[in-house]
């Protein structure tokens, strides 16, 4: 039996805690989808919901989000196992038993879906519905494991919660938010495709074609970089269509002008050198909040 056996039949033994469930939210993740949709509900130019009931929409929003990400952890088990940047969840290490935490997904999901339903209203509830649907079965279990526009397209789910934010206040849809939307659609492929090119090995392990591995470092990192060229006048169309201020415009044209540098400086680095990659996936990660918090303080004032 191998040592990593040995760890995960050491792991089995011990008592599942709420720590290893929480994980199986993808916390960091989950973050993201509720900053950004706060963010879609804090632009709308009204709201028909009292706070109280907004809060517990956007905590159905985490769980709708971590409902997700636990069905994705669950169906891709055997696959973390594989892979040093995942083989330490929950459920490869055995901390969780893959029907417990199957059965979590679904009943957070209709969990979610009711509460977002209930405190806000269902048209919030079923946009949510479907960027999950989306994630799962568009995604996870279909585009994935068969195609390098895996992240392209299944990058869709992870724009949604701008949509839903605002749906949440308004109960409709408008193009602002749907700018929103494509934000977060085009800053997902470099977003992705930087932390793929450092854990290229990881995806070649488990067989997931991305796009590192099919089409390699220097065709990655140049549509990394028409992406984020692409980025630059999306992120300012809410300032220059007049639904946003000044305030983000500016925000908008130094995070994206910095955005595009990291592509650049990625671009000229060695194959094989990742450093510039790391770079770019963590500053990919602040632009993201810092953009969002940008206009968030852009309607406050």
């Amino acid at each position: 039996m191998s040592d990593y056996s040995l760890e995960i039949a050491a792991e089995q033994a011990g008592e599942t805690s709420l720590k290893d469930y929480y994980s199986l939210l993808k916390p960091r993740v989950m973050s993201l989808v509720v900053f950004t949709g706060f963010a879609g509900f804090w632009v709308a130019p009204y709201n028909e919901i009292h706070p109280l009931l907004a809060i517990i929409s956007m905590i159905a929003l985490a769980l709708g989000s971590g409902a997700a990400g636990a069905f994705n952890m669950w169906y891709e088990r055997d696959l973390d196992t594989l892979m040093k940047r995942t083989k330490n969840r929950p459920l490869p290490r055995g901390k969780i038993d893959p029907d417990n935490a199957l059965g979590f997904s679904i009943f957070a999901s209709l969990a979610a879906f009711m509460m977002m339903g209930l405190s806000s209203n269902f048209v919030a509830a079923s946009i949510m519905a479907f960027a999950s649907f989306f994630y799962v079965v568009i995604y996870t279990i279909w585009l994935k494991p068969r195609t390098p526009q895996n992240i392209v397209i299944g990058g869709a789910a992870g724009a949604f919660p701008p949509v839903i934010g605002w749906a949440i206040a308004t109960g409709s849809i408008s193009s602002f938010p749907l700018i929103l939307f494509a934000i977060i659609f085009i800053w997902t492929p470099p977003h992705f495709w930087a932390l793929s090119l450092f854990a290229n090995s990881d995806y070649k392990a488990a067989n997931i074609p991305m796009m590192t591995v099919t089409a390699g470092e220097k065709s990655t990192k140049l549509q990394m970089l028409v992406y984020t060229l692409l980025l630059f006048p999306l992120t300012l169309a809410p300032s220059l269509l007049g639904y946003s201020g000044e305030i983000y415009g500016a925000s908008a044209f130094i995070l994206s002008g910095f955005f595009i540098f990291t592509a650049v400086m990625t671009l000229r680095e060695k194959e094989g050198s990742h450093k510039q990659a790391k770079r770019m996936f963590g500053y990919s990660v602040f632009y993201l909040f810092a953009l969002f918090l940008a206009l968030i303080i852009d309607a406050s004032i």
